[in-house]
Protein backbone atom coordinates (compact mmCIF):
# COMPACT_ATOMS: atom_id res chain seq x y z
CA UNK A 1 0.00 0.00 0.00
CA UNK A 2 1.34 3.18 -0.78
CA UNK A 3 0.54 6.92 -1.29
CA UNK A 4 1.56 9.07 -4.18
CA UNK A 5 1.59 12.24 -2.47
CA UNK A 6 4.80 12.69 -0.27
CA UNK A 7 4.85 16.72 -0.09
CA UNK A 8 5.63 18.17 2.95
CA UNK A 9 3.28 21.00 2.36
CA UNK A 10 0.58 21.50 5.51
CA UNK A 11 -2.61 19.81 4.63
CA UNK A 12 -5.61 22.08 6.97
CA UNK A 13 -9.14 20.67 5.45
CA UNK A 14 -10.96 17.94 6.62
CA UNK A 15 -12.56 17.74 3.55
CA UNK A 16 -9.31 16.88 2.16
CA UNK A 17 -9.49 13.37 -0.18
CA UNK A 18 -5.60 13.35 -2.00
CA UNK A 19 -4.23 9.66 -0.03
CA UNK A 20 -5.47 6.39 -0.26
CA UNK A 21 -8.64 5.70 -1.35
CA UNK A 22 -10.09 9.63 -0.86
CA UNK A 23 -9.03 9.42 2.39
CA UNK A 24 -7.05 12.16 4.10
CA UNK A 25 -3.50 12.20 3.28
CA UNK A 26 -2.39 12.46 6.41
CA UNK A 27 -3.96 9.02 7.00
CA UNK A 28 -1.15 7.59 5.22
CA UNK A 29 1.49 9.09 7.16
CA UNK A 30 -0.29 7.28 10.23
CA UNK A 31 -0.67 4.24 9.03
CA UNK A 32 2.77 3.82 8.34
CA UNK A 33 3.87 5.21 11.67
CA UNK A 34 1.67 2.83 13.14
CA UNK A 35 2.77 -0.04 11.15
CA UNK A 36 6.12 0.20 12.35
CA UNK A 37 5.18 0.84 15.70
CA UNK A 38 3.28 -2.80 15.46
CA UNK A 39 6.00 -4.65 13.85
CA UNK A 40 8.33 -3.25 17.56
CA UNK A 41 5.50 -4.69 19.88
CA UNK A 42 4.01 -7.32 18.14
CA UNK A 43 7.36 -8.83 17.36
CA UNK A 44 8.89 -8.66 20.72
CA UNK A 45 5.28 -9.64 22.20
CA UNK A 46 5.70 -13.04 20.24
CA UNK A 47 8.85 -13.93 22.02
CA UNK A 48 8.11 -13.02 25.76
CA UNK A 49 6.18 -16.25 27.37
CA UNK A 50 8.59 -18.50 25.15
CA UNK A 51 11.89 -16.43 26.25
CA UNK A 52 10.24 -16.51 29.83
CA UNK A 53 9.22 -20.15 30.38
CA UNK A 54 12.87 -21.20 28.21
CA UNK A 55 15.61 -22.91 30.27
CA UNK A 56 18.21 -20.53 31.59
CA UNK A 57 21.26 -23.11 29.52
CA UNK A 58 19.26 -22.60 26.44
CA UNK A 59 19.33 -18.19 26.67
CA UNK A 60 15.95 -18.09 28.50
CA UNK A 61 15.38 -17.06 31.94
CA UNK A 62 13.92 -20.00 33.09
CA UNK A 63 10.30 -19.14 35.02
CA UNK A 64 7.46 -21.12 35.16
CA UNK A 65 4.85 -20.56 33.31
CA UNK A 66 2.53 -19.08 35.64
CA UNK A 67 5.00 -16.62 36.67
CA UNK A 68 5.73 -16.22 33.18
CA UNK A 69 1.93 -15.51 31.83
CA UNK A 70 1.70 -12.77 34.98
CA UNK A 71 4.43 -10.60 34.18
CA UNK A 72 2.93 -11.04 30.48
CA UNK A 73 -0.27 -9.77 31.77
CA UNK A 74 0.82 -7.06 33.95
CA UNK A 75 3.40 -6.22 30.99
CA UNK A 76 0.81 -5.67 28.76
CA UNK A 77 -1.90 -4.81 31.13
CA UNK A 78 0.64 -1.45 31.70
CA UNK A 79 1.32 -0.87 28.03
CA UNK A 80 -2.53 -0.09 27.57
CA UNK A 81 -3.09 1.70 31.22
CA UNK A 82 -0.51 4.30 30.66
CA UNK A 83 -2.64 5.20 27.67
CA UNK A 84 -4.54 7.43 30.15
CA UNK A 85 -1.54 9.19 31.24
CA UNK A 86 -0.22 9.06 27.86
CA UNK A 87 -3.64 10.99 27.20
CA UNK A 88 -3.89 13.34 29.80
CA UNK A 89 -0.45 14.76 28.74
CA UNK A 90 -1.43 15.06 25.48
CA UNK A 91 -4.43 16.88 26.12
CA UNK A 92 -2.73 19.27 28.64
CA UNK A 93 0.43 19.59 28.09
CA UNK A 94 2.80 18.71 24.64
CA UNK A 95 -0.02 17.70 22.50
CA UNK A 96 -0.67 14.47 20.05
CA UNK A 97 1.86 15.03 17.35
CA UNK A 98 4.66 15.62 19.85
CA UNK A 99 3.55 12.90 22.40
CA UNK A 100 3.11 10.17 19.31
CA UNK A 101 7.27 10.82 18.53
CA UNK A 102 8.43 11.12 22.31
CA UNK A 103 6.50 8.07 22.76
CA UNK A 104 8.01 6.27 19.79
CA UNK A 105 11.82 7.47 20.76
CA UNK A 106 10.94 5.67 24.04
CA UNK A 107 9.72 2.86 22.51
CA UNK A 108 13.20 2.49 20.00
CA UNK A 109 15.39 2.58 23.15
CA UNK A 110 13.12 0.33 25.37
CA UNK A 111 13.41 -2.48 22.37
CA UNK A 112 17.34 -1.70 22.28
CA UNK A 113 17.39 -2.48 26.07
CA UNK A 114 16.11 -5.54 25.52
CA UNK A 115 18.76 -6.87 22.92
CA UNK A 116 21.19 -6.79 25.72
CA UNK A 117 21.53 -10.12 27.24
CA UNK A 118 20.86 -9.88 30.83
CA UNK A 119 17.71 -9.66 33.04
CA UNK A 120 18.03 -6.29 34.18
CA UNK A 121 18.21 -4.87 30.93
CA UNK A 122 14.85 -6.68 29.72
CA UNK A 123 13.43 -5.52 32.56
CA UNK A 124 14.02 -2.08 31.31
CA UNK A 125 13.19 -2.63 28.45
CA UNK A 126 9.95 -3.81 29.43
CA UNK A 127 9.12 -0.42 31.35
CA UNK A 128 10.44 1.60 28.36
CA UNK A 129 8.13 0.25 25.81
CA UNK A 130 5.09 0.21 27.99
CA UNK A 131 5.86 3.93 28.91
CA UNK A 132 6.59 4.76 25.39
CA UNK A 133 3.65 3.16 24.42
CA UNK A 134 1.17 4.69 26.70
CA UNK A 135 2.16 8.09 25.05
CA UNK A 136 2.12 7.01 21.12
CA UNK A 137 -0.99 4.24 21.27
CA UNK A 138 -3.53 6.75 22.48
CA UNK A 139 -2.46 9.76 20.55
CA UNK A 140 -1.92 8.19 17.06
CA UNK A 141 -5.61 7.20 17.15
CA UNK A 142 -6.78 10.32 18.31
CA UNK A 143 -5.06 11.86 15.03
CA UNK A 144 -6.73 9.58 13.27
CA UNK A 145 -10.12 10.79 14.16
CA UNK A 146 -9.37 14.51 13.50
CA UNK A 147 -8.53 14.09 10.12
CA UNK A 148 -12.62 13.69 10.27
CA UNK A 149 -15.17 15.66 10.85
CA UNK A 150 -18.02 13.60 12.96
CA UNK A 151 -20.60 13.20 10.63
CA UNK A 152 -17.84 11.69 7.71
CA UNK A 153 -18.99 8.70 6.07
CA UNK A 154 -15.43 7.98 5.30
CA UNK A 155 -14.83 8.22 8.95
CA UNK A 156 -15.33 4.19 10.11
CA UNK A 157 -13.55 2.97 6.83
CA UNK A 158 -10.64 4.91 7.97
CA UNK A 159 -10.02 3.50 11.22
CA UNK A 160 -10.73 0.12 9.44
CA UNK A 161 -7.81 1.05 6.78
CA UNK A 162 -5.41 2.14 9.97
CA UNK A 163 -6.29 -1.01 11.55
CA UNK A 164 -4.75 -2.88 8.30
CA UNK A 165 -1.82 -0.93 8.93
CA UNK A 166 -1.78 -2.69 12.54
CA UNK A 167 -1.92 -6.17 11.16
CA UNK A 168 0.30 -5.53 8.37
CA UNK A 169 2.78 -4.78 11.00
CA UNK A 170 2.18 -7.62 13.09
CA UNK A 171 2.08 -10.07 10.43
CA UNK A 172 5.60 -9.04 9.18
CA UNK A 173 7.44 -8.87 12.25
CA UNK A 174 6.07 -12.20 14.01
CA UNK A 175 7.68 -13.79 10.54
CA UNK A 176 10.78 -11.59 11.20
CA UNK A 177 11.62 -11.81 15.11
CA UNK A 178 10.23 -15.51 15.30
CA UNK A 179 12.84 -16.52 13.32
CA UNK A 180 15.87 -14.80 14.62
CA UNK A 181 14.66 -16.18 18.03
CA UNK A 182 13.85 -19.94 16.95
CA UNK A 183 15.34 -20.68 13.63
CA UNK A 184 18.48 -23.38 13.90
CA UNK A 185 19.78 -21.35 10.44
CA UNK A 186 19.79 -18.11 12.04
CA UNK A 187 21.43 -19.37 15.50
CA UNK A 188 24.03 -21.75 13.38
CA UNK A 189 24.85 -18.50 11.46
CA UNK A 190 25.49 -17.10 14.73
CA UNK A 191 27.86 -19.90 16.01
CA UNK A 192 29.59 -19.40 12.36
CA UNK A 193 30.53 -15.63 13.60
CA UNK A 194 31.60 -16.66 16.73
CA UNK A 195 28.76 -15.78 19.02
CA UNK A 196 26.50 -17.72 21.36
CA UNK A 197 23.70 -18.80 19.44
CA UNK A 198 21.50 -19.23 22.42
CA UNK A 199 21.89 -15.03 22.30
CA UNK A 200 19.16 -15.53 18.78
CA UNK A 201 16.48 -14.30 21.30
CA UNK A 202 18.18 -10.43 21.67
CA UNK A 203 18.54 -10.37 18.10
CA UNK A 204 14.75 -10.43 17.57
CA UNK A 205 14.56 -8.12 20.54
CA UNK A 206 16.75 -5.77 18.33
CA UNK A 207 15.06 -6.36 15.40
CA UNK A 208 11.79 -4.96 16.69
CA UNK A 209 13.71 -1.73 17.69
CA UNK A 210 14.76 -1.31 14.12
CA UNK A 211 11.32 -1.41 13.19
CA UNK A 212 10.16 1.34 15.74
CA UNK A 213 13.02 3.60 14.38
CA UNK A 214 11.60 3.44 10.73
CA UNK A 215 8.41 4.59 12.15
CA UNK A 216 10.13 7.17 13.65
CA UNK A 217 11.77 8.29 10.05
CA UNK A 218 8.40 8.05 8.37
CA UNK A 219 6.66 10.33 10.93
CA UNK A 220 9.05 12.62 10.81
CA UNK A 221 8.83 13.11 6.80
CA UNK A 222 5.58 13.46 6.15
CA UNK A 223 4.71 16.08 9.21
CA UNK A 224 3.57 18.51 7.41
CA UNK A 225 0.38 15.94 6.53
CA UNK A 226 -0.54 16.43 10.19
CA UNK A 227 0.15 20.05 10.53
CA UNK A 228 -3.60 20.83 11.11
CA UNK A 229 -3.96 17.99 13.85
CA UNK A 230 -2.78 17.05 17.13
CA UNK A 231 -1.19 20.99 18.09
CA UNK A 232 0.17 22.29 21.45
CA UNK A 233 -3.19 22.63 23.63
CA UNK A 234 -3.51 25.85 25.12
CA UNK A 235 -2.51 26.72 28.47
CA UNK A 236 -5.07 28.05 31.53
CA UNK A 237 -6.64 31.13 31.22
CA UNK A 238 -3.82 32.21 33.92
CA UNK A 239 -1.03 30.75 31.79
CA UNK A 240 -0.86 27.07 33.81
CA UNK A 241 -0.94 24.35 32.98
CA UNK A 242 -2.62 21.06 35.51
CA UNK A 243 0.55 19.96 36.95
CA UNK A 244 -1.36 18.86 40.12
CA UNK A 245 -4.11 16.90 38.34
CA UNK A 246 -1.20 15.19 36.31
CA UNK A 247 0.44 14.06 39.56
CA UNK A 248 -2.97 12.59 40.40
CA UNK A 249 -3.31 10.85 36.83
CA UNK A 250 0.04 9.19 37.29
CA UNK A 251 -0.50 8.14 41.16
CA UNK A 252 -3.65 6.74 40.00
CA UNK A 253 -2.20 5.11 37.26
CA UNK A 254 0.57 3.03 39.75
CA UNK A 255 -1.92 2.23 42.03
CA UNK A 256 -4.05 0.49 39.28
CA UNK A 257 -1.20 -1.43 38.17
CA UNK A 258 0.08 -2.28 41.38
CA UNK A 259 -3.93 -3.21 42.59
CA UNK A 260 -4.02 -5.45 39.81
CA UNK A 261 -0.35 -7.37 40.55
CA UNK A 262 -1.95 -7.85 44.13
CA UNK A 263 -4.95 -9.47 42.23
CA UNK A 264 -2.75 -12.51 41.13
CA UNK A 265 -2.76 -13.22 45.06
CA UNK A 266 -6.24 -11.79 45.44
CA UNK A 267 -8.46 -12.71 42.66
CA UNK A 268 -11.35 -10.70 45.01
CA UNK A 269 -10.00 -7.59 43.21
CA UNK A 270 -10.99 -8.74 40.20
CA UNK A 271 -14.52 -9.00 41.01
CA UNK A 272 -14.28 -5.47 43.11
CA UNK A 273 -13.18 -3.78 39.61
CA UNK A 274 -16.28 -4.78 37.47
CA UNK A 275 -18.74 -3.59 40.63
CA UNK A 276 -16.89 -0.30 40.72
CA UNK A 277 -17.29 -0.42 36.93
CA UNK A 278 -21.04 -1.28 36.82
CA UNK A 279 -21.38 1.68 39.95
CA UNK A 280 -20.14 4.13 37.80
CA UNK A 281 -21.84 2.84 34.58
CA UNK A 282 -25.67 3.79 36.82
CA UNK A 283 -23.79 6.85 38.33
CA UNK A 284 -23.24 8.52 34.78
CA UNK A 285 -26.53 6.66 33.35
CA UNK A 286 -29.17 8.95 35.57
CA UNK A 287 -27.67 11.78 35.42
CA UNK A 288 -29.26 14.86 33.03
CA UNK A 289 -26.46 15.64 30.68
CA UNK A 290 -26.50 13.89 27.24
CA UNK A 291 -22.55 14.07 27.86
CA UNK A 292 -23.36 12.06 31.03
CA UNK A 293 -24.75 9.69 29.14
CA UNK A 294 -22.36 9.41 26.72
CA UNK A 295 -20.29 8.42 29.05
CA UNK A 296 -22.46 5.47 30.50
CA UNK A 297 -22.51 3.99 27.42
CA UNK A 298 -18.48 4.22 27.10
CA UNK A 299 -18.38 2.50 30.43
CA UNK A 300 -20.67 -0.68 29.18
CA UNK A 301 -18.43 -0.84 25.60
CA UNK A 302 -15.79 -0.98 28.16
CA UNK A 303 -17.05 -3.78 30.12
CA UNK A 304 -17.46 -5.12 26.80
CA UNK A 305 -14.70 -4.88 25.35
CA UNK A 306 -12.47 -5.67 28.60
CA UNK A 307 -13.93 -9.65 28.49
CA UNK A 308 -13.45 -9.92 24.60
CA UNK A 309 -9.59 -8.95 25.71
CA UNK A 310 -9.23 -11.42 28.29
CA UNK A 311 -9.61 -14.59 25.82
CA UNK A 312 -8.20 -12.83 22.65
CA UNK A 313 -5.12 -11.68 24.47
CA UNK A 314 -4.34 -14.80 25.41
CA UNK A 315 -2.81 -15.45 22.04
CA UNK A 316 0.49 -14.82 23.25
CA UNK A 317 0.20 -16.56 25.84
CA UNK A 318 -2.02 -19.63 26.32
CA UNK A 319 -2.10 -20.14 22.75
CA UNK A 320 1.02 -19.45 21.75
CA UNK A 321 2.29 -22.85 24.59
CA UNK A 322 -0.71 -24.43 23.04
CA UNK A 323 1.18 -23.54 19.22
CA UNK A 324 4.73 -24.35 21.01
CA UNK A 325 4.08 -27.67 23.01
CA UNK A 326 1.23 -29.17 21.50
CA UNK A 327 0.41 -28.43 17.86
CA UNK A 328 2.21 -30.34 14.61
CA UNK A 329 4.31 -27.22 13.63
CA UNK A 330 4.81 -27.94 9.65
CA UNK A 331 2.95 -27.42 6.58
CA UNK A 332 3.79 -29.92 3.79
CA UNK A 333 6.79 -31.44 6.11
CA UNK A 334 8.33 -28.31 6.29
CA UNK A 335 8.32 -26.96 10.08
CA UNK A 336 8.45 -23.62 11.16
CA UNK A 337 8.78 -21.80 14.10
CA UNK A 338 5.69 -21.59 16.66
CA UNK A 339 6.15 -17.54 16.98
CA UNK A 340 5.07 -17.78 13.41
CA UNK A 341 1.31 -18.48 14.97
CA UNK A 342 1.01 -14.83 15.76
CA UNK A 343 0.98 -13.89 12.01
CA UNK A 344 -1.79 -15.66 11.65
CA UNK A 345 -4.59 -13.31 13.25
CA UNK A 346 -2.92 -10.46 11.60
CA UNK A 347 -3.49 -12.12 8.05
CA UNK A 348 -7.33 -12.74 8.74
CA UNK A 349 -7.05 -9.24 9.66
CA UNK A 350 -5.75 -8.27 6.49
CA UNK A 351 -8.08 -10.41 4.21
CA UNK A 352 -10.66 -8.95 6.73
CA UNK A 353 -10.07 -5.59 6.71
CA UNK A 354 -10.97 -4.27 3.42
CA UNK A 355 -14.06 -6.43 3.50
CA UNK A 356 -15.42 -5.16 6.61
CA UNK A 357 -14.61 -1.22 5.63
CA UNK A 358 -17.00 -1.90 2.38
CA UNK A 359 -19.79 -3.68 4.20
CA UNK A 360 -20.03 -0.94 6.98
CA UNK A 361 -20.28 1.82 4.44
CA UNK A 362 -22.64 -0.26 2.25
CA UNK A 363 -25.11 -0.53 5.12
CA UNK A 364 -24.88 2.55 6.23
CA UNK A 365 -27.28 3.86 8.65
CA UNK A 366 -29.00 0.89 8.13
CA UNK A 367 -26.15 -1.25 9.80
CA UNK A 368 -26.16 -3.07 13.42
CA UNK A 369 -25.32 -0.31 15.69
CA UNK A 370 -22.09 -0.30 17.42
CA UNK A 371 -22.86 -2.09 20.41
CA UNK A 372 -24.35 -5.05 18.63
CA UNK A 373 -21.00 -5.17 16.38
CA UNK A 374 -19.81 -5.71 20.46
CA UNK A 375 -21.96 -8.70 20.78
CA UNK A 376 -21.10 -9.76 17.69
CA UNK A 377 -17.15 -10.10 18.78
CA UNK A 378 -17.68 -11.27 21.68
CA UNK A 379 -20.06 -14.36 20.21
CA UNK A 380 -17.29 -14.77 18.44
CA UNK A 381 -14.32 -15.21 20.65
CA UNK A 382 -15.99 -17.26 22.89
CA UNK A 383 -16.93 -19.29 19.65
CA UNK A 384 -13.28 -19.59 19.46
CA UNK A 385 -12.41 -21.06 22.67
CA UNK A 386 -15.58 -24.04 22.14
CA UNK A 387 -13.82 -24.90 18.79
CA UNK A 388 -10.78 -25.61 21.08
CA UNK A 389 -12.43 -28.02 23.22
CA UNK A 390 -11.95 -31.52 20.79
CA UNK A 391 -8.57 -30.20 20.29
CA UNK A 392 -7.84 -30.11 23.93
CA UNK A 393 -9.49 -33.40 23.91
CA UNK A 394 -6.77 -34.72 21.00
CA UNK A 395 -3.88 -33.38 22.77
CA UNK A 396 -3.78 -36.86 24.71
CA UNK A 397 -3.14 -38.74 21.29
CA UNK A 398 -0.12 -36.37 20.32
CA UNK A 399 0.21 -33.19 18.36
CA UNK A 400 -2.72 -31.85 16.76
CA UNK A 401 -3.37 -30.57 13.58
CA UNK A 402 -2.59 -26.74 12.45
CA UNK A 403 -6.15 -26.63 11.53
CA UNK A 404 -7.29 -26.11 14.72
CA UNK A 405 -5.36 -22.79 15.33
CA UNK A 406 -6.02 -21.57 12.33
CA UNK A 407 -9.28 -21.91 12.83
CA UNK A 408 -9.25 -20.40 16.73
CA UNK A 409 -7.52 -17.17 15.11
CA UNK A 410 -10.27 -17.08 12.01
CA UNK A 411 -13.40 -17.00 14.89
CA UNK A 412 -11.50 -14.75 17.01
CA UNK A 413 -10.44 -11.92 13.95
CA UNK A 414 -14.00 -12.20 13.26
CA UNK A 415 -15.02 -10.79 16.33
CA UNK A 416 -11.82 -8.52 16.76
CA UNK A 417 -13.21 -6.43 13.49
CA UNK A 418 -16.60 -6.29 14.68
CA UNK A 419 -14.93 -4.45 17.78
CA UNK A 420 -12.10 -3.36 18.31
CA UNK A 421 -11.72 -0.73 14.88
CA UNK A 422 -15.36 0.15 15.56
CA UNK A 423 -14.27 0.67 19.37
CA UNK A 424 -11.72 3.36 18.31
CA UNK A 425 -13.82 4.97 16.15
CA UNK A 426 -17.32 5.34 18.59
CA UNK A 427 -14.91 6.47 21.18
CA UNK A 428 -13.54 9.55 19.30
CA UNK A 429 -17.64 9.88 18.19
CA UNK A 430 -18.98 9.75 21.81
CA UNK A 431 -16.09 11.57 23.36
CA UNK A 432 -16.57 15.42 24.26
CA UNK A 433 -14.09 17.14 22.31
CA UNK A 434 -12.01 18.76 25.22
CA UNK A 435 -11.48 14.88 26.66
CA UNK A 436 -11.06 12.94 23.28
CA UNK A 437 -7.24 12.30 24.53
CA UNK A 438 -8.60 10.95 28.66
CA UNK A 439 -11.55 8.60 26.30
CA UNK A 440 -9.50 7.02 24.25
CA UNK A 441 -7.09 6.51 26.94
CA UNK A 442 -10.16 5.25 29.32
CA UNK A 443 -10.89 2.77 26.02
CA UNK A 444 -7.23 1.50 26.08
CA UNK A 445 -7.79 1.20 29.81
CA UNK A 446 -10.49 -1.33 28.87
CA UNK A 447 -7.48 -3.32 26.93
CA UNK A 448 -5.25 -2.92 29.69
CA UNK A 449 -7.36 -4.49 32.43
CA UNK A 450 -8.51 -7.42 30.04
CA UNK A 451 -5.16 -8.33 29.15
CA UNK A 452 -4.10 -8.40 32.87
CA UNK A 453 -7.07 -11.06 32.85
CA UNK A 454 -5.73 -13.15 29.85
CA UNK A 455 -2.41 -13.29 31.97
CA UNK A 456 -4.24 -14.62 34.96
CA UNK A 457 -6.27 -16.83 32.88
CA UNK A 458 -3.46 -18.36 31.00
CA UNK A 459 -1.54 -19.22 34.33
CA UNK A 460 -3.79 -22.14 34.45
CA UNK A 461 -2.75 -23.41 31.41
CA UNK A 462 -1.26 -27.16 31.70
CA UNK A 463 -0.57 -28.94 28.58
CA UNK A 464 0.22 -32.20 30.22
CA UNK A 465 -3.32 -33.20 31.02
CA UNK A 466 -5.92 -33.06 28.28
CA UNK A 467 -9.24 -32.80 30.67
CA UNK A 468 -7.82 -29.81 32.36
CA UNK A 469 -7.13 -28.19 28.73
CA UNK A 470 -10.74 -29.10 28.46
CA UNK A 471 -11.79 -27.10 31.39
CA UNK A 472 -9.54 -24.58 30.64
CA UNK A 473 -10.94 -23.78 27.50
CA UNK A 474 -14.83 -24.64 28.47
CA UNK A 475 -15.00 -22.33 31.54
CA UNK A 476 -13.97 -19.38 29.72
CA UNK A 477 -16.19 -19.72 26.99
CA UNK A 478 -19.32 -20.34 29.21
CA UNK A 479 -18.26 -16.90 30.36
CA UNK A 480 -18.45 -14.92 27.60
CA UNK A 481 -21.27 -16.51 26.57
CA UNK A 482 -23.22 -14.88 30.06
CA UNK A 483 -21.23 -11.79 29.27
CA UNK A 484 -22.71 -11.70 25.18
CA UNK A 485 -26.39 -12.46 26.67
CA UNK A 486 -26.27 -9.62 28.91
CA UNK A 487 -24.96 -7.34 26.08
CA UNK A 488 -27.25 -8.13 24.20
CA UNK A 489 -30.37 -7.53 26.37
CA UNK A 490 -28.83 -3.83 27.27
CA UNK A 491 -28.61 -2.93 23.42
CA UNK A 492 -31.16 -0.60 23.46
CA UNK A 493 -30.36 0.92 26.74
CA UNK A 494 -27.06 1.71 25.46
CA UNK A 495 -28.54 3.30 21.93
CA UNK A 496 -30.22 5.55 23.86
CA UNK A 497 -27.12 6.25 26.04
CA UNK A 498 -25.52 7.59 23.26
CA UNK A 499 -27.89 10.11 21.71
CA UNK A 500 -28.35 9.30 18.21
CA UNK A 501 -24.31 8.22 17.45
CA UNK A 502 -24.69 5.29 15.76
Amino acid sequence: MSDQSTSSAPVDSLNDRGGIGGHPRGLSTLFFTEMWERFSYYGMRALLVLFMTLAIAEGGLGFSTEKAANIYGTYTMSVYLLGILGGFIADNFIGARRAVLIGGMVIAAGHYSMALPSETTFFIGLFLVAVGTGLLKPNISTMVGSLYSPEDARRDAGFSIFYMGINIGALSSALVCGWLAQSETFRGMLESWGMNPHGSWHWAFGAAGVGMTFGLISYLRRAGTLAHVGHVPAPEADGSRPWGKLGLVALGSAALIGLMVAAEEYKAIVFALFAVQIGAILFFAFRPSEESRRMAAILVLFMAAQVFWAIFEQAGSSVQLFADRLTRNEVFGAEFPSTWWQSVNSLWVILMAPCFAWLWIKLGKGGPSSPMKFVFGLLLVGVSFIWMIPAAKLTAEGLVSPIWLLGLFFLQTAGEMCLSPVGLSTMTKLAPARLTGLVMGIWFLAAALGNKLAGLLAGSFDESDPSSLVDFFLTQAMWVGIATAILLALVPWVKRLMGGVH
